[in-house]
Parts: C-alpha cells; sequence; structure tokens
C-alpha cells in the first residue's frame, strides 16, 4: 500500500550495541526533507570502525512529494513573529545542511542538472530576506513585542514605510509598518534535495566502501496509524511578460502574509499556498479548475499588499500533500519515535522501525537539527534521546486506543 502522508520510515536490520555483527543496514523510506536529512545524518554520524548501508525508498523519487514543491520560505517564526519551538537549533542545523548540498552542488554537475522542475526555478538558495508586512492592530503589537527576543541569527527588524518601499516600490502597508528578515531566504526544495542527496553519495564514496547508499522506487506506509490530517497546498507560478514594463526589484525580499510571494527572480514569483483539509489527493499536478480557484484565492489577498501583481500572468502551479500533526502547548511539533509496535514487529528485542513524520508546513526548518536526532536515536536504539514533546504523540495514542 502506498502512504498519502510525507514521512519519513526508517528501518534497521542490525543494532549497534552488538558485537562482531555483520554491516548495519538502514532503510529510509521516504525521499523528502526528513527522509534525505535521515540518511545524511546516518551517514555522517556512523562510528568510523562500522560499515553502513542506507537504502533510500520513494515510488516518486527525491523530493517528488510535498517538500519538492513547499514554497521553501525559510525563517524560524511564527506567523505571530514568535521564535519556534528550539528554533535556533532547528535554524543553524538547517544553515548547515544548506551549506552541505550547496558545496556538492559545485562539485557536481549531476547536482546541477538533477531532475528539477525548471518551471519552479533554477537557483538552490535566493538570499534576499523576507518582508512581513502590519496587517492588522493585533499583529503589529505582538511582532513589534516578539522582535525583541529575536534570534541573533535571523533578525527581525521593524521598518516604516519608506523603508519597506524601498526594497519593494509600490508596497502597500495599511499600517505604516513592516517587519523585515534580512537573514531570512528562499529555497528551492527540489534542487536543495537533489544536491542533499548527491552530499549523501559523496560522504558514501568517501568512506572508500563503508558506507553505501542507494534510492530504490518503493514506499510503504503507515496511512491511518499516526495522529496527522492531511491538507493539500498548491502553489501557483506567475510571471510578469517581458513586454510589461518594469519587473520585482532584483534584489527585493519575498513577502509573507495571507497569501506568500516566494521570489525567484525579477520576473518569476511563487505564490501560495491554498490550505485543502482532509483531502487525499496526493498528485502534484494541478488541473485548469483547481488552479483557477487558488488564484481566485490567493491574488485578491496577494495584491492587497502588492498591487503590481495583477500586471503578472499564470505560468503554471503544482500542488502537495502535508501531513498536518496535532497542535501541542508548543504548536505544531513532528512526530518521531520507535514504531515497531505500529507495524507489527516483533517486542522485546532493540528498536527496528523509526517514524520522523508531521513536519506540516515546516519542514525546511525543522529537518536538519531532527534529522540530526533521530539518526543519533537509530544508531544508539535508544528512544530516550528525543525530546519528550516528539514522542508524547505515542502515549496519547494508546490512550485513545
Amino acid at each position: 500500500m502506498t502512504s498519502v502522508f510525507p514521512r519519513c520510515l526508517v528501518s534497521s536490520s542490525a543494532s549497534i550495541s552488538l558485537p562482531n555483527r555483520p554491516p548495519l543496514r538502514y532503510a529510509v523510506l521516504g525521499a523528502g526533507f526528513a527522509g534525505i536529512s535521515v540518511a545524511w545524518h546516518l551517514l555522517k554520524d556512523c562510528p568510523k570502525e562500522l560499515s553502513l548501508s542506507v537504502d533510500v525508498y520513494d515510488e516518486v523519487g527525491i523530493g517528488g512529494g510535498a517538500s519538492g514543491v513547499s514554497g521553501g520560505l525559510l525563517h524560524p517564526y511564527s506567523p505571530k513573529g514568535k521564535l519556534l519551538w528550539h528554533g535556533g537549533e532547528c535554524w543553524r542545523e538547517c544553515l548547515e545542511l544548506l551549506n552541505v548540498a550547496e558545496t556538492a552542488a559545485a562539485s557536481s554537475s549531476a547536482a546541477e542538472k538533477g531532475d528539477c522542475n525548471q518551471s519552479f526555478g533554477d537557483f538552490m538558495v535566493r538570499r534576499r530576506g523576507i518582508l512581513r508586512p502590519a496587517t492588522n492592530a493585533k499583529t503589529l503589537s505582538l511582532m513589534t513585542d516578539n522582535a525583541r527576543n529575536c534570534l541573533a541569527g535571523c533578525e527581525v527588524e521593524t521598518i516604516d514605510k519608506d523603508a519597506a518601499q524601498s526594497l519593494v516600490p509600490n508596497l502597500c502597508l495599511p499600517l505604516n509598518s513592516a517587519f523585515y528578515l534580512p537573514g531570512a531566504m528562499n529555497v528551492n526544495p527540489q534542487r536543495y534535495l537533489q544536491a542533499l542527496f548527491q552530499a549523501c553519495l559523496h560522504s558514501a564514496r568517501e568512506s572508500l566502501g563503508r558506507t553505501n547508499i542507494t534510492l530504490v522506487n518503493f514506499l510503504p506506509g503507515l496511512t491511518g496509524k499516526l495522529p496527522l490530517r492531511t491538507c493539500r497546498g498548491v502553489i501557483t507560478h506567475l510571471q510578469l511578460h517581458e513586454s510589461v514594463r518594469g519587473s520585482y526589484p532584483e534584489g527585493g525580499p519575498s513577502i509573507l502574509s495571507d497569501a506568500w510571494l516566494a521570489v525567484q527572480g525579477p520576473r518569476d514569483i511563487h505564490m501560495g499556498s491554498t490550505w485543502e483539509w482532509q483531502s487525499r489527493n496526493h498528485s502534484p499536478d494541478v488541473s485548469a479548475e483547481e488552479a483557477s480557484k487558488a488564484l481566485a484565492e490567493l491574488l485578491p489577498k496577494a495584491s492587497a499588499l502588492y498591487p503590481e501583481i495583477d500586471k503578472w500572468e499564470f505560468a503554471g502551479a503544482r500542488a502537495g500533500l502535508r501531513a498536518m500533526p496535532p497542535v501541542t502547548s508548543h504548536g505544531s511539533l513532528p512526530l518521531l519515535g520507535c514504531v515497531d509496535q505500529l507495524v507489527g514487529a516483533a517486542e522485546g528485542g532493540p528498536c527496528k522501525f523509526w517514524v520522523f513524520g508531521g513536519l506540516g508546513s515546516r519542514g525546511l526548518l525543522y529537518h536538519g537539527w531532527l534529522g540530526k536526532l533521530i539518526a543519533k536515536a537509530v544508531l544508539c536504539c535508544k528512544e530516550e534521546l528525543l525530546p519528550s514533546e516528539l514522542t508524547s504523540w505515542k502515549i496519547n495514542n494508546r490512550v485513545k486506543s
């Protein structure tokens, strides 16, 4: 059975505590943000005296699911400007993985020519910041307070109308104020994941046969066994025709609001995203009717802040099915942990099956740090190494059942 949930399942064929064992072998099910991050950290963190093999399984390939069509706006804050749960660690680890991927891409022509939808951008990372206009008094007050406690590595600056319009001419600011994140960035998810997988291949080759990684197109499922809700999101691609005068400023930031604008270039923008709850449609393809509905929903929101967007033409759309976790006191957190019981594995022995899923709309931010944590837990076969906030869903599941 094929699962519609974007997530990563890790299967181990041996425990790290056993002496004189054959090479460790892991199957990583899912080649999105979670899966490729886990694969990288398994290869990187495996003790040098051990042999390791990692197989990555995904029926649609690297970044072929929701991760590959995500908006790619990277920052560590909630919609109200509050630093997310362990936002500092997540931010630092994500920047580290971006550096790994960029290094791999620079040294590998294969990464540059990866399986990437060209209409959805030809860059990997665009470092031009993100601008969030204040749209109501309550948001302005909350974000102003939260900006005082921003992360040093991704500062939040409160700027006035003139400063905002110097970044994005003709921008509308209802309250004459905006919040600028100069360190935030756009990431092309498909190119990034392709390059990070190339880094995994480089790591395996450099180990002189000690480690190995392969990609296989198959993905078993955990559908219905995890406390997740599905939500389909459509992202539209807009272009400004060459005959139209003007363009988006070359160094202009992306815009974060009810409908975000992820800038791909002076005449290329992605606009998103819709939220269709309980959808079971995991196809990345978008019909003409679905695209029309998405434009009707998103354009008025975007043009209220950036009226120039009305001059841009529709150039395509893609969609992904998010797996949304339950809301906790810390917000919506991913699900991690050993799932031997859920998949019917024998109890009493070392953990063999692990899940890292429910990244929701923050997979890009969370995948680096949490991928590192679960890889360590898998290698040591110790679930207690994971934060209790990320494994508490298992207790709640048992209570409900």
